[in-house]
């Protein structure tokens, strides 16, 4: 078993990449299943909190691949940074 507390300070790795989202700052649980559907990564985009929205990764349960003992590894796709990946240049 798990504590919540011990599940928030575990850094979350995107396994898609390698970059790490940040930490869980929230779960979401299913009142009739008692199960976690998601868990939410708090992100800043802000340069020392001044610039920027904040922002929320939400990754479902069930992209979790693998909960070790000092990180969470998680498959993911964003997409605005996969739509910034494969932009080609124009000549």
């Amino acid at each position: 078993m798990v504590r919540i507390s011990e599940f928030q300070t575990k850094d979350v790795v995107n396994i898609s990449d390698g970059r790490k989202l940040g930490n869980i700052g929230d779960i979401e649980i299913n009142l009739e299943t008692g199960k976690i559907e998601t868990i939410i990564i708090g992100y800043s985009g802000k340069l020392l909190g001044f610039f920027g929205k904040d922002e929320e990764i939400i990754i479902p349960w069930n992209h979790i691949v693998k909960i070790g003992e000092d990180v969470i590894l998680v498959r993911h796709q964003n997409q605005q940074y996969v739509q910034q990946q494969l932009e080609v240049p124009k000549n």
